[in-house]
Order: structure tokens, then sequence, then C-alpha cells
């Protein structure tokens, strides 16, 4: 009688209804540019399955399913003027049949929506989790309990969107108009155990740890929230950038133990090889494949699952979750991480279905690196040697960013600066370069070895002023503090239930914080009101190891922007044809400057800097 029994359980376990546990995405939009949409459906007992779609005009076809049951692949097709509402998808088996969750929905307005940046846009940088404490109720949601602790520098510090939309104002007033949000997909949901991932890191609050790719991390609120905050900030003028992540997930993502496919990543937990960070093989036409391999298909710091793009279906994943974040919520533009340790053939691909869809939309990519040849090699607009045209719009200007914290942090040689300057011959659209002094990765730039708050200033002048799309690192604008990661990530003074002051408001500012907030908007409300020192052209009039200057012309203005990083004042003469004769005020309130027969002459004071407008 047992075996008997024991063979009735099995047969009935075998025996099981399909399950249907998530949809991969789990909406779309009819009259869209992807049509059909790929369906990833996660559940069990689905080998063998059929698939229907009975909803009028729809269609569902080419499934596949992985050797486990536990995905299946299905393409829909949505007919043109679908309604929105529901789908009736039903997957079926010898042992059952259940219904595929799935919805139509309808599209956001395009007006004030899907606008991209540009260097006409001051960008600023929030890591939510550290900025302002907006919804305090979910701070320690019941599925991940424990992980919110502000006395742990690695665990949630209850920032969130809430917080952010509360302080769209301050943001306003800074002079900002596009907002950079680092990643809000669903992060592990428990205190983290496992030696293997990293003894430091208890939680993912930055972001860049998948679990879920169609999911906002409790955290930071919901959908709702992240929608209300893109609306709240387009009502206000602020455009709003997502951080996206196509090179990996979190090592705790689902698919690390259950694959979709078997080439889904790049190896597997228990094997697989470490990335060697050699991105400058990607631009060399001598480096063999086995040298960039490492780089392109290694799981970055040993540990982050790396994602193979040169499977179709990953690829096409990835595709249609970036358009379904921009679809659902009305993003402006898109920062993507870690961009060269993805092969460049998708970023072809995926900047072109952006495009088709939201041609207006930007895109910046990171590439951590000091050399200019190899930022501008993953530059759109034209074709390397590999016979690929990324597409991508921008990048970040990680070349200019040393120089410009070595001279005006550390007091090094100035002349760095322009001859940075000099290579933007490599790029095909320098002026549309990121521009920044310091962000998430790096220590603030307070913390450099001899910075000051008059260096701080000048170095925001430059930001300002010089060519490209400036983003400032939260916190940076009242000289915030703070080391290596995490210490670069401490939480903003005043966003927070508790704190001591507030520094979102004047009154609770130091004042050396408001010195350097107010120099900072008065710099943004400058570039405002002068198109020449957002899109004019710039030439070069000083280039000296404590001097440089340079001229910015176009639109209807011209303007002088002059430094000096030295210890001592410096007596300068420089060109200035355009200027009349006469004294010319500087324009951040400096030593004012006298033009004779086309020769303006300032005496610029110890690491200072100065801007002449005519």
């Amino acid at each position: 009688m047992r075996l008997v029994a024991g063979c009735l359980y099995c047969c009935v376990s075998l025996l099981a209804s399909p399950t249907i546990t998530k949809v991969d995405p789990p909406n779309w939009w009819a009259n869209h540019s992807i049509n059909p949409v790929r369906l990833l459906i996660r559940g069990t007992g689905l080998t063998g399955a059929r698939v229907e779609a009975k909803s009028s005009g729809f269609r569902a076809g080419n499934l596949h399913v992985n050797e486990r049951g536990t995905y299946a692949f299905v393409d829909l097709t949505i007919p043109r003027g679908a309604k929105p509402g529901a789908v009736a998808i039903s997957m079926t088996t010898a042992d059952g049949s259940a219904r595929v969750p799935f919805e139509i929905t309808s599209p956001l307005a395009r007006t004030g929506r899907f606008q991209g940046f540009s260097p006409d846009d001051v960008i600023y940088l929030i890591m939510p989790d550290r900025f302002a404490n907006g919804d305090p109720s979910n701070d320690d949601p019941t599925i991940s309990k424990g992980l919110f602790d502000r006395s742990k520098s690695r665990y949630y510090h209850g920032g969130d969107l809430e917080g952010v939309i509360r302080h769209l104002p301050y943001l306003k007033d800074l002079g900002v108009t596009a907002i950079w949000l680092n990643p809000v997909y669903d992060n592990v949901n428990h205190p983290n155990t496992r030696e293997t991932y990293d003894s430091r890191a208890i939680t993912d609050y930055h972001g860049y740890g998948a679990t879920d790719f169609y999911g906002v991390e409790e955290h930071f609120g919901t959908m709702d929230t992240l929608r209300k905050l893109v609306d709240t900030a387009h009502a206000a003028g602020i455009k709003v950038i997502q951080d996206q992540v196509a090179n990996h997930t979190g090592p705790f993502h689902p698919w690390v133990e259950d694959s979709p496919t078997p080439t889904w990543y790049n190896g597997t937990a228990a094997k697989h090889i470490a990335n060697t960070w050699q991105t400058w093989t990607l631009m060399d036409p001598h480096s063999p494949p086995a040298m960039r391999k490492a780089t392109l298909d290694g799981w970055f710091i040993n540990i982050l699952p790396d994602l193979n793009q040169d499977d179709p279906e990953t690829a096409r994943y990835l595709i249609q979750n970036t358009l379904w974040w921009v679809g659902m919520t009305g993003l402006d533009g898109i920062r993507q991480d870690t961009l060269p340790y993805v092969p460049r053939s998708f970023w072809r691909d995926w900047m072109a279905a952006i495009k088709r869809e939201y041609p207006s939309l930007r895109v910046v990519g990171e590439l951590f690196d000091g050399n200019p040849a190899l930022v501008s090699f993953f530059q759109g607009g034209t074709r390397r040697f590999d016979g690929i045209d990324s597409g991508v719009d921008t990048l970040f200007d990680f070349p200019l960013y040393y120089p410009l914290r070595r001279a005006f942090a550390s007091g090094q040689s100035l002349r760095d600066v322009p001859v940075m300057f000099g290579h933007d011959h490599l790029y095909t659209n320098p002026g549309a370069l990121v521009t920044f002094l310091g962000l998430h990765d790096v220590q603030r730039f307070m913390n450099e070895r001899g910075a000051t708050v008059d260096g701080l200033k000048a170095a925001f002048t430059l930001l300002m002023t010089a060519r490209g799309a400036p983003m400032i690192y939260y916190g940076d604008e009242i000289a915030m503090r703070g080391g290596g990661d995490p210490d670069n990530r401490r939480d903003f003074p005043g966003g927070f239930p508790g704190d001591s002051r507030d520094a979102f408001t004047e009154q609770g500012r130091t004042p050396e914080e408001q010195s350097v907030f107010a120099h900072a908007r008065t710099l943004t409300r400058l570039r405002a009101a002068n198109p020449c020192l957002r899109r004019g052209n710039m030439e070069t009039l000083a280039a000296e190891d404590h001097v440089f200057a340079f001229l910015r012309t176009g639109a209807g203005c011209s303007a002088v922007v002059a430094f000096n990083n030295g210890a001592a004042s410096a007596k300068v003469s420089l060109p200035a044809a355009a200027f009349k004769d006469g004294r010319v005020a500087d324009a951040l309130g400096g030593p004012a400057g006298n033009v004779s027969g086309g020769v303006l002459t300032v005496e610029l004071p110890a690491m200072s800097s100065a801007v002449f407008l005519r």
C-alpha cells in the first residue's frame, strides 16, 4: 500500500497543472513600434504547453519553453487600435491550463514628455536612498525587514521618490533643469549573508543589483510614485533621466539559479570568468578576441552576473524593458551603466529601437576612463574600425574630470585642462558630453588632498561655462564631504526625520555651504541667460601652469572666462576684440577688468575665476 500510495503521489505531482508566477512585460501599448511584443513567462509545468490569445484580433505564437519547463517565450501580436484592458491569454498542457495575465495600457500623451536633454540643461544626480525621506511608511516594508538602518552605511537610509518630489522646488531654485536618478529597480529583499557576494554589502540600496527589471524598489515607492515624480518634475520644467543597467543583474536575481535560456548569462554562478577591466582592448584593432572576451563577458567585480546580449532572447528582453520604462513614466533620457562591458552591436540595435519610438529621447553612457580616444570610440555618429556606429548620443566626460580635479582641488597644473579640451576633435559631438566634478563612484571633491571652497567654486565656474552639459552630484552644491564608497553617499542634511538642520534651506546651511550654493546658483542663472555659455564656440585665450582663459561666442553674446589656480594673484591680459574699451564687471562679483584696444586686463586673486560678458 505504501508503494502504491507513493506512486499515486508521484503521478499527481507530475500531472500538476501549469502555473504562471510572472510575465515580463506585464503590459504593452497598441500602435507601438515593437509588435509583436515578446513575453517572458515564468512558472512551472510549462513543458509541452500550447498558447492561445482569445481576445479579438490578438495572436499568440512562436512559443518556446526552456528545458525545465519554468520559462516560456511567446510572441503576442497586438491589433492596431486595440483598446486598453486585459487580454485573454491561456497556456494549456495535457494536465490543465493557466491564465497569462497581460494588459494593453493607454499610452501617455507625448506633449512635454520624452524630451531628451542637451547642453541647455543643468543635470543633478540623485541617489534616492540618500537624498530625502518623503514617505517614512516604506522605510522597512514587511517583505524586507531588517534592511533599514541609517547608522549603517550600506543599509537603506529611507530616502525615496516622494522625498525627491518634495524637494523639486529646491532644485528649481538651484537652477537644475534635469535630474538623473540612480536605478529604481527592485533589489534584494532580505539581509545578505552570502560571503561570496561582498562582505561589506548588506543591501543594494544604490539600485545596481536588480532582482526584477519590471519592479520599483519598495523602499523608494511604487510605479505610481515614479510617474508622479516625472509628472511633477515636468510641471516644474525639470526633465528626468533614468539610470538603467543592461550589463548585469544582482547576484540574487531568480535567473541566476534558473535562467530562461542556457546562454542568458555569460557563464554561471559556479563557473564564469571575472572581468579584467581592459576596456582599451575594445578600441584596439590589434587585440585578439580572447582579450576582449574577459572584458565583455566577465562578471563585474567577479560577483554581478553578466547578461549575454549575444543571446537574441536576452537582447530582445533588455530592449523591450528599456522601452517599457520610458513608456510607463514619460522619461526624457537614460543614463546607461557600465557601457563598454556590453557588445557595441547591442548598443547599435538598442539605440535604434529607442529612436524609432522616442526620437527626441537622449542617452548618456558611462565609460569610467580618462582616455578621450576610448571614450570617443563609444559615442555614436560614425562607424569605427569594427564597422559599427553605436548610436549612443553622448558619454560622461571622464577624461576632463581628472584634470579638473587635479587643477582645482589639488592645485596642480591648470594647463592640463585646455590640453584635454584639445582632444575634442576625437568626438563626433564634444558639445554633448556630460561634464561633472564628482559623482557616486568617486570620493567627494572636498575630500581631495588640498581641496578648498575657493577651488570648488572655481571648478563650478568651469563646469557651468565650458562646453558640454554640466552635471552636479547631489550635495556638491553645499560642499558635502565624503571619501570612497559608501562615504561619498552620505545623507543630505535635512532630508531625514531627526536631522539637526535642514541644508535645503538657507537658514539651515552653514556660511560655507551657503557660499558655495550661492555661487553655483549664480552660475546656473548666468548659463540660462547667456546662450553663448551653453552652445557658443569655445576658443582658448591663455593656457599656462596656473592661468587658463577661454572665449565663448555665439547667439548674440560673448563671454571671456578666466581662471587662476595659483597660490598668488595673477595679472592677465587676454584678447577681447568683441568688448568695447572701458571697465567691464566680473559677473561673479570679483575684481573688474579693463578693456583697451581689444585687450582685457584683470588681476585674478589666488584660486579664483571670473566671467566677463558682452
